[in-house]
């Protein structure tokens, strides 16, 4: 028998760059990569942009001289579908872009950029894109990755590739026109990076938080917070971004927080779930004495004082016991559920059982009653 080795190595290589007024034709960034001269670009964005933004976009290809193909995505967990994914896709075909210089550009929320991200990576084995975030969870988490996907068969995600972008374009003054509740779905996974490997991000977030949510991040103070969570989100991804190390930080919040949005997709958005799985973690990890009661209190107060509004009449210990069984089948057969060890540390463990969970689940509603404040 004769065995033959095949080894390649691939470098990943893309920019995370900050920009303002990316629509002014002045503005070179959305062009800066692939070809310019008798150019085409195929364009998704999703339905709160084109209501905001498509004439300034439409306005800007136009003055470059570039043929655009721009369509709507209609946005929304409910709508990362094969069927929303297929659609893209027979658009694209019908406008066929060069394969390495004619990058698809995504503008939009994280459900897009996921999904758009995927359509680049299957679309003749592979095109490049561009990202352009225009949700604060897009801007601080799901777009600045290589991890693209769609739900399929009532799982999150469960389809999808490993797939960079060429670029990915942050323009924080698109996140002026957010509802405020989708300002404190991007926000939950800041506190979820703050608690886990950053105790200065954290006490930013104490001292300037609540005044970076109500002007949408347009401040000075908000610029601090919000590079220095992008910064710890890349520090953890760069060096795994295959994740062949399954125990990853960036996980906390994504264990019991799987179950909730699978069940309850239709009204809680993704960073909800997760500051829901934050906190039943969070009173599981003071349990075990990992976290002090003043650090718990500390972490309750700050989701409180952030305004955001725990709901755990979804809580069901069952659904929660269920999510991490399945978490630990998606972890090759270990719990690897990050656990805070003191604010700004981390340890996994393996060996959370129901009870815990359930305990967690009753002890929280005595955190909400007191209103965080008992210490």
């Amino acid at each position: 028998m004769a065995t033959r080795h095949v080894t390649y190595q691939h470098t990943i290589e893309y920019e995370v760059i900050n920009t303002s007024q990316l629509f002014h034709p002045q503005n070179w960034a959305l062009l800066s990569a692939g070809r310019i001269e008798d150019a085409r670009r195929f364009v998704v964005v999703d339905s709160n942009v084109e209501k905001h933004y498509s004439a300034e976009i439409r306005n800007y290809f136009s003055h470059h001289h570039i043929e655009a193909k721009i369509i709507t995505f209609p946005g929304g967990e409910e709508n990362k579908t094969v069927e929303h994914f297929l659609s893209i896709l027979r658009e694209l075909d019908s406008f066929p872009i060069h394969r390495r210089d004619e990058p698809i550009i995504a503008i939009g929320g994280g459900v897009l950029t996921d999904a758009v991200g995927f359509v680049a990576s299957s679309y003749r084995r592979g095109v490049p894109h561009i990202k352009v975030p225009t949700t604060l969870m897009g801007y601080v988490d799901a777009s600045i990755g290589i991890k693209t996907g769609i739900n399929f068969n009532g799982s999150k995600n469960r389809l999808g590739a490993f797939h960079p972008p060429q670029k990915v374009l942050l323009d924080k003054s698109l996140l002026k026109t957010l509802p405020k509740r989708h300002i404190l779905n991007g926000v939950c996974e800041i506190i979820k990076l703050a608690i886990i490997k950053d105790a200065g991000l954290f006490c930013l977030l104490e001292e300037q938080g609540a005044q970076s949510v109500e002007v949408h991040f347009q401040n000075e103070e908000g610029d601090v917070i919000l590079d220095r969570a992008i910064s710890g989100m890349l520090e953890e991804l760069q060096p795994n971004l295959f994740e062949e190390d399954l125990a990853r930080k960036v996980d906390f919040g994504h264990t019991f927080s799987y179950g909730l949005e699978t069940r309850h997709e239709a009204h809680l958005f993704h960073g909800e779930a997760v500051l829901l799985d934050i906190v039943i973690s969070t009173l599981i990890a003071n349990a075990r004495d990992l976290l002090c009661d003043e650090e718990t209190s500390r972490i309750f107060r700050l989701i409180n004082d952030l305004g955001i509004e725990l709901n755990a009449s979804i809580l069901d210990p069952s659904l929660l016991w269920q999510s991490l069984t399945e978490r630990t089948y998606h972890r090759n057969g270990l719990q690897r559920v990050p656990m805070p060890h003191g604010i700004g540390e981390c340890i996994f463990v393996n060996d959370i059982n129901a009870d815990e969970i359930e305990s967690a689940v009753k002890n929280l509603e005595d955190w909400i009653a007191v209103k965080y404040d008992h210490i």
